[in-house]
This record gives structure tokens, C-alpha cells and sequence, in this order.
């Protein structure tokens, strides 16, 4: 595995022919690792850094998946008495399925069963973000989804997506192997970080957009997190 570029080979996960059960699994053991491993504390980090002092916000993301990101965020509203719209958007209706089922933290969750970039709001989200969405995609097609998110979103965008780095994918691969029963995770996990991304170029990824004033920050465990304010 080279990891001085990234790799375009498709995850399982970006297939048509994968059986509701096995995505189901899927987005069961990766709520599970982003919960163990601090994925979702990393969300709402980005989060915390664009709300403000605002009491009442409407969050939108992208590439929704089971709405576990969502859920995180709604779970540390209500502890800060902060009301929470949600709007979760994916383009998998299985997905977008699974998610209206599983969490009553969500029953009042806004879901669109399309690809993002097609969408179009009466009124801007608050903010915006995508977890674990970004390496699925072409550097080409980063550069617009960039572009989307800071013309729809109100207040800024966040990203949490994963560094590509030798010892994640050991990590990873070592991991899915010893506790997943997930043949998709197994296979994505490690692929994943391949197809994740350095800072440079996520430096080269904004410059093309001609978005300036975001921030990057390293965290752990092998994520960056990039926040971009409007105004």
C-alpha cells in the first residue's frame, strides 16, 4: 500500500447490490467505533466551535448514513437545553430507512432519501457537516461538495474524516479483523484510511474551491477536523 497518494478504489459500501441486513451491520458496528474511538466526540467539537451562544439551531448532514453522528449531537443539545432540528440527507434509502427506525432522539428528524447536491432548502441549515462522508469522493467533486456546503449553510461547515497514515491502517485492519463481524467493515475500515486524506492536501482541496479562514485540526485517533465559518 502506498500511502504517499490516495487510493480511488471503491469501498463495498459505494455498491448497489449490497443486502439491507449487511448495511444494517455496518452502520451498527460503525457507530460503535466512532462512539469507542472518539469519532463522535470529534463531531461535536466541531460543532461546539460554530454554535456560538445560539439556543435554538437547525443542523443538516450530509451523507447521513444511520443518523448516529445526529443522534450525538442531539444527546449533548439537550443537556445544554439547545433545541436541535436535524435534517439528515444520504442517498442510500436504506440507510435513510434505518435511521427513521432506530432513534427516538431523531423522531422528529427531517430526512431526505437524495444526493446532496441536488438539494435545495426554503431556509438555510444553521450548519452543516459530513462525518467519514469526504473520502468517498473525487479531489474534482470535493471542490464542489466544498462549494455547496458553504453556499447553503447559514453560520459554517465542519468535516470529520480520517488522515491517510500507515499505522491507521494497521490499526484499522488489525481491529475489523479481530472483533468485526461485518464483512463490510472489514473490507471498508482499512480502505477508508487509504482513500483518506493529508493536510496538504486538504490545503490544495480549499485553494481550488477558493474557500480561505477555515481551520484544520489533527485529532485523535488518525481524523482531521476542518471548520469553516461564513462572514
Amino acid at each position: 500500500m502506498n500511502f504517499c497518494i490516495r487510493s480511488y478504489k471503491k469501498e463495498l459500501l459505494d455498491g448497489e447490490t449490497i443486502p439491507f441486513e449487511d448495511i444494517k451491520r455496518n452502520m451498527q458496528e460503525l457507530d460503535f467505533i466512532n462512539t469507542w474511538l472518539g469519532g463522535h466526540n470529534i463531531t461535536v467539537k466541531g460543532f461546539q466551535e460554530l454554535l456560538q451562544k445560539k439556543k435554538e439551531i437547525t443542523i443538516c448532514e450530509i451523507g447521513c448514513g444511520g443518523g448516529d453522528n445526529l443522534a450525538a449531537l442531539v444527546k449533548w443539545c439537550n443537556k445544554k437545553n439547545i433545541y436541535a432540528h436535524c435534517i439528515g440527507i444520504d442517498i442510500k434509502k436504506e440507510c435513510i430507512e434505518f435511521a427513521q427506525q432506530k432513534n427516538n432522539l431523531l423522531k422528529n428528524a427531517e430526512w431526505i432519501c437524495n444526493d446532496y447536491a441536488v438539494v435545495q432548502f426554503e431556509k438555510k441549515p444553521t450548519i452543516i457537516f459530513s462525518s467519514l462522508f469526504c473520502h468517498h469522493f473525487k479531489d474534482e467533486q470535493l471542490i464542489a461538495q466544498l462549494q455547496w456546503m458553504k453556499e447553503n449553510a447559514a453560520l459554517g461547515f465542519f468535516i470529520n474524516d480520517l488522515e491517510r497514515h500507515w499505522l491507521a491502517y494497521r490499526l484499522i485492519k488489525t481491529l475489523t479483523k479481530i472483533f468485526s463481524s461485518s464483512y463490510l467493515v472489514k473490507n471498508d475500515a482499512p480502505l477508508s484510511v487509504a482513500r483518506g486524506f493529508t493536510k496538504k492536501e486538504w490545503k490544495n482541496i480549499f485553494s481550488k474551491a477558493g474557500i480561505e479562514h477555515y481551520t484544520i485540526q489533527w485529532q485523535w485517533v488518525f481524523r482531521y477536523l476542518i471548520i469553516f465559518r461564513n462572514g
